[in-house]
């Protein structure tokens, strides 16, 4: 039988939603708690930051066929951790710093005992930002919603 009977998250579930923090979290602040968390770690470049295009694709209604958009310009980057931990990232734009960042603290985040430590110094300020910014912003779309209804007379 597949999945997880204690109710915990897969592994590769934890870490994706990690990554997805990092790719939507501010540069500057990112940044930021990087550098205030003071984590003394030498992470060597495998590949980039680089920049570079991908296509971005849609559906129409979410069913439709799929169709080109357009273009996105990404920054991707790899590093390695001396003791062999590798991390990835890919952000939208051209920050290579925030690429770089993202990139060293998933090679962190595959160290269980420095997963606390990333969690509290950054990621749970970047998330409690997030939904904070999401409520807000869900306040404001509602602020400006127009009910539309028809009132059903009576039969002529």
């Amino acid at each position: 039988m597949h999945g997880n009977r204690t109710g915990a998250k897969p592994e590769s579930e934890m870490r994706r939603q990690m990554m997805a923090v990092l790719a939507h979290a501010p540069s500057s602040r990112l940044a930021g708690l990087w550098r205030d968390a003071g984590f003394d770690v030498a992470a060597e470049p495998v590949r980039g930051p680089e920049t570079g295009l991908v296509t971005v694709r849609g559906r129409i209604g979410g069913g439709g066929a799929a169709f080109n958009v357009g273009e996105a310009t990404v920054t991707r980057a790899t590093v390695r951790l001396a003791s062999g931990e590798v991390g990835h990232s890919y952000a939208l734009g051209r920050d290579q710093d925030k690429a770089r960042i993202a990139a060293t603290i998933d090679a962190l985040w595959q160290k269980p005992e420095l997963r606390p430590r990333l969690e509290d110094l950054i990621l749970s300020p970047l998330r409690l930002e997030r939904d904070v910014n999401a409520a807000r912003r869900a306040a404001e779309v509602a602020a400006t919603k127009v009910d539309f209804f028809t009132m059903v007379r009576g039969e002529d």
